[in-house]
């Protein structure tokens, strides 16, 4: 595993935890703090399920379920041939999202979460930096398959 990889999966993991703990140790449990009044909020919540609160309390499988993610974009990663650094990084960004949500899980029993926002008068389920990394992962992850297919297609 490249240096760079370690470090952004550290940092994602320490970004994580970090915010996650302040949240927890310096807001009340549903408390909201308007950032962009009507739009952005820090809301501290405690989610045992899954996205969008799925599979609430079966925190057990949650956990099973985030480890075998780290272990499958572990695997992808070290699949991913060295000279795809977008790749590598895409995978290192998700290895540390599930990480950080495994790390809540198990010590916890439930996911820390506390990003908010109401977007065009719907109320997001509140999330994490853990999420995000996983998100941002999985989706660029995703464009670069789509652009590699449509490269791939045009060569033809």
């Amino acid at each position: 595993m490249k240096r760079r990889d370690i470090f952004i999966i550290l940092a994602i993991l320490a970004l994580d935890l970090g915010t996650k703990y302040i949240v927890q140790t310096n807001l009340d449990l549903h408390k909201q703090i308007p950032i962009i009044e009507n739009f952005f909020y820090l809301t501290y919540a405690k989610n045992t399920g899954a996205a969008w609160s799925l599979f609430s309390g079966r925190v057990s499988i949650l956990a099973l379920t985030s480890l075998v993610g780290v272990g499958l974009f572990s695997f992808m990663y070290v699949k991913t041939p060295e000279k795809d650094n977008f790749g590598r990084i895409c995978l290192a960004m998700m290895i540390a999202g599930a990480a950080g949500n495994l790390v809540d899980r198990v010590f916890f029993g439930y996911v820390r979460d506390f990003l908010d926002f109401y977007i065009l008068g719907y109320d997001f389920p509140i999330f994490n930096v853990a999420d995000m990394a996983l998100c941002i992962g999985i989706g660029l992850l995703i464009l670069q398959t789509i652009f590699k297919k449509e490269e791939t297609h045009g060569e033809n």
